[in-house]
C-alpha cells in the first residue's frame, strides 16, 4: 500500500493540497496510526463547515473541535455476521454505508442535542448522546446500524457485500427512519431533481389536509393526523411535534464522468446554509463526508479505516473516542469529487424549513453558477409518480425504479477483504 502527501499551490490563494495516493480503498486502523495529515492552511480565506464560518488564522481550535464534535463512522471488523451467516467486516465494501450513517448521524446530533453541541474526550456524556451512538453500534438491533443498513439494502436490489450509490443509501436511510419512534425524523428524499415545498409540509406535518389546513375534529378535539392517533399524542408531548423534523437528501448527478465547473460554486454555498448536513459522495471504492470547504478544497470524513467493533459497557456507556475523528480533517482539491452526490439539509422546525426555501432561492437568483436542483411550490404535472407512492406508503414499491437511475455510477466492485 502506498501512502504519501504531495505538496501544491495554488496561485491565486497559496492553499496547501493534500492527494493521497493507495492500491487500495482502504487505510487500515495500524495504518492510520503511522500516516501523516497535514495540519489546516494557514489562509485568511473563510472556512464553512456545516454551516458556520471560521477564520483559520485565528479559530483553529474551534475547527478542530467542531470537526472531532461530528460523529465518525469507519469501517469495523469483529462484529457479529451479518444476517447470522454473512461478513464479519465492512472492509472494502461499507464505505458508502458509513457516509450515510455520518450524515444521519450529524442530523440526529442537532435533532437531540442541539447545533452547538461538543464532544469532549474522556467526559461523561448526556443520555441522549449515549442513545445516539447506541442506534449505529454494529449489531443487529441497532436501528441504523450497519446490519440494519447492508439488510435493508437487500430491498432496493443490493446484495449484502456489495458498493452502495449516494441514493441508495439515501432510500435505505428513509426505510430505517420510520422505526425510529424516538427521533421521529420525517427523511424524505427528493427525487428528479425537484425539492416540492406542498410535499415537505405534508410529510412534517400529517395531520394537515392537503389545502394546508388542520383536520379538526367535530367534536373540538384534538386534530387527529389522518386517523393516526400516535401522531396525536405526539402533538401534545413536546412543541416540535407541530413539524415532524425534516432530513432532507437531495441525490444529484453534476456532470458525466466528472462535476460541471458550472456546478461547483453553488455546491460550495450549500455548505454555508445553516441547515446544511453536508454532502455524501464518491467513487465505487472510495466515498467520504464531504463537511465543508476552504478555498477550492472541499473538507471531509474519511471512511477508509478499519477499526475494531465496539461493545457498551457494563453501565450502558459507549467507548467513543474511536467514533470522533481526532487528527486534522481530510481535504481534497474539489473538481476531484466525483459528480454523483447526495445533498442533505436538517430543518427541527418549520420556520427552518421556511428559512431554507428563502435562502436557497437567494442562492438561485445569484449568477454565481448553476443550481443544483429546483425547488417548487406545488408537485410538477409531468412527475411520473404521485407523492402517496413515493413517500406514503411504506413499502416504497415504486422507488426502486428511480433509485435505481440515480446509481449510474454503481458500478463491479470487488471485495478487497473481509
Amino acid at each position: 500500500m502506498i501512502f504519501r502527501s504531495v505538496r501544491r499551490t495554488n496561485n491565486n490563494n497559496k492553499i496547501g493540497l493534500r492527494t493521497v495516493r493507495m492500491d487500495a480503498a482502504t487505510l487500515t486502523y495500524d495504518t492510520l496510526g503511522f500516516g501523516e495529515f497535514d495540519d489546516f492552511p494557514e489562509t485568511s480565506e473563510p472556512v464553512w463547515i456545516l454551516g458556520k464560518e471560521f477564520n483559520a488564522l485565528t479559530e483553529k481550535e474551534d475547527i478542530l473541535s467542531h470537526v472531532t464534535s461530528r460523529l465518525w463512522f469507519t469501517y469495523r471488523k469483529n462484529f457479529p455476521p451479518i444476517g447470522g451467516t454473512g461478513p464479519t467486516s465492512d472492509t472494502g465494501w461499507g464505505c458508502m454505508l458509513r457516509c450515510g450513517q455520518m450524515i444521519l448521524g450529524e442530523a440526529l446530533v442537532r435533532r437531540h442535542l442541539g447545533r452547538d453541541w461538543r464532544w469532549v474526550r474522556s467526559q461523561s456524556q448526556r443520555e441522549d448522546y449515549i442513545s445516539i451512538l447506541n442506534a449505529f453500534l454494529d449489531k443487529k438491533d441497532g436501528y441504523y446500524s450497519l446490519h440494519q443498513i447492508a439488510q435493508m439494502g437487500v430491498g432496493e436490489g443490493k446484495s449484502i457485500g456489495q458498493w452502495y450509490g449516494p441514493n441508495t443509501v439515501a432510500q435505505v436511510l428513509k426505510k430505517l427512519a420510520v422505526f425510529d419512534s424516538w427521533s421521529r425524523l420525517t427523511v424524505h428524499v427528493a427525487m428528479d431533481n425537484t425539492v416540492v415545498i406542498e410535499e415537505i409540509k405534508r410529510l412534517c406535518m400529517p395531520w394537515l389536509d392537503y389545502g394546508g389546513a388542520a383536520c379538526v375534529d367535530l367534536q373540538g378535539g384534538m386534530p387527529e393526523p389522518n386517523g393516526c392517533l400516535e401522531g396525536a399524542c405526539a402533538l401534545a408531548e413536546e412543541e416540535t411535534a407541530l413539524w415532524k423534523p425534516l432530513l432532507l437528501l437531495i441525490p444529484l448527478r453534476l456532470g458525466l464522468s466528472d462535476i460541471n465547473e458550472a456546478y461547483i460554486e453553488t455546491l460550495k454555498q450549500c455548505f454555508q446554509l445553516p441547515q446544511s448536513l453536508g454532502v455524501i459522495g464518491g467513487k465505487p471504492n472510495h466515498a467520504h463526508y464531504f463537511i465543508g470547504y476552504v478555498g477550492e478544497e472541499l473538507i471531509y470524513l474519511d471512511p477508509h479505516t478499519t477499526q475494531p467493533a465496539v461493545e457498551p459497557c457494563e453501565d450502558s456507556q459507549v467507548p467513543d473516542d474511536t467514533y470522533h475523528c481526532q487528527h486534522p480533517p481530510c481535504r481534497m482539491h474539489i473538481c476531484e469529487i466525483d459528480p454523483s452526490i447526495a445533498v442533505g439539509f436538517f430543518c427541527r422546525t418549520e420556520d427552518d424549513f421556511d428559512d431554507w426555501c428563502m435562502r436557497f432561492r437567494k442562492l438561485s437568483h445569484t449568477r454565481a453558477g448553476l443550481p443544483m436542483f429546483e425547488l417548487v411550490d406545488c408537485q410538477p404535472s409531468h412527475f411520473a409518480c404521485s407523492v402517496d407512492v413515493l413517500n406514503l406508503n411504506p413499502d416504497f414499491s415504486d422507488s426502486d425504479r428511480l433509485e435505481r437511475f440515480f446509481d449510474s455510477e454503481d458500478e463491479e466492485f470487488e471485495i478487497l477483504s473481509l
